[in-house]
């Protein structure tokens, strides 16, 4: 069984879960996740690539970090965790509020990315006809508290909301997450705007959504997969905002299929 590692020498680096050998293949959680959200993924791919899901600060095992404020905060510190452990060329793979870290990423070091996924995501943070807006999230995070709101949130990711197979699991990823960290996240997303950025992404990219997703509409991976050169798109039938969980199978054979086999 695959467990989140930290290292206790270095109270700075990220906790993470880490398998396999090959080139590094990067997978970034979003909003409210944490690493554990992977396993398919890391099980999958970790006979092919070095898999490496870090856990943002504030999330997770990382739980005792300052969760970040900004967009470029966390992927400052993806690139810093990433530099420790010695990992300098990467594939790339960022979910929602992770998919807007991974789009920050390739700006601020686009010579350490290889090929980039976008996936459940969009450039804008601010996203337009999500479920409720980020205002209301914020409301009701802090009437609710943490573990209500993560609960209710958790249950728009699926199509079959808290009877969906995976909802348990995702709804109580979020044990250590705090009040701060939650509201940081929800600051960092709606102040974030990389549209500017689109067309200076040359890596191979891959614009991966759920049709049926309730956080990201359709104008948010279509204005990725028009204004980003290399791109490619994929659209899964029948699937949510967790579409990796919802139907690991199609996803791992799309991101596959997409993926250099080695390098």
């Amino acid at each position: 069984m695959l467990g989140v590692k930290k290292n206790n020498l270095d109270d700075d680096l990220l906790a993470h879960i880490r398998a396999g050998s090959g080139f590094p293949l990067v997978f970034i959680h979003g909003y409210l996740g944490g690493a554990k959200a992977w396993i398919d993924q890391i099980q999958a791919f970790s006979q092919e690539f070095d898999v490496i899901a870090p856990e943002l600060p504030g999330y997770g095992t990382s739980y005792h970090q300052k969760a970040c404020t900004t967009i470029e905060g966390y992927a400052n510190q993806v690139l810093d965790f990433l530099s420790k452990i010695d990992i300098q060329k990467f594939h790339l793979v960022g979910h929602s509020m992770g998919g807007m870290i991974a789009q920050h990423i390739t700006k601020l070091a686009p010579e350490r990315v290889d090929c980039l996924i976008c996936y459940g995501t969009g450039p804008l943070g601010m996203m337009p006809n999500r479920f409720e807006t980020l205002d209301e999230s914020r409301k009701r995070l802090r009437s609710d508290g943490v573990k209500s709101t993560a609960e209710r949130i958790a249950s728009t990711w699926f199509i079959n909301g808290k009877h969906a197979l995976r909802y348990q699991e995702c709804a109580s990823s979020n044990n250590n997450v705090t009040t701060e960290t939650a509201l940081a996240g929800l600051k960092a997303m709606e102040t974030w705007d990389g549209r500017d950025a689109m067309s200076s992404i040359c890596q191979k990219t891959l614009v991966l959504w759920g049709d049926r997703d309730q956080s990201y509409d359709w104008t948010q991976p279509e204005s990725l997969w028009t204004g980003i050169k290399e791109s490619s798109l994929a659209v899964m039938p029948d699937c949510g905002h967790n579409a990796h969980m919802e139907n690991p199978e199609l996803f791992n054979s799309i991101l596959r299929k997409f993926l250099p086999a080695r390098k």
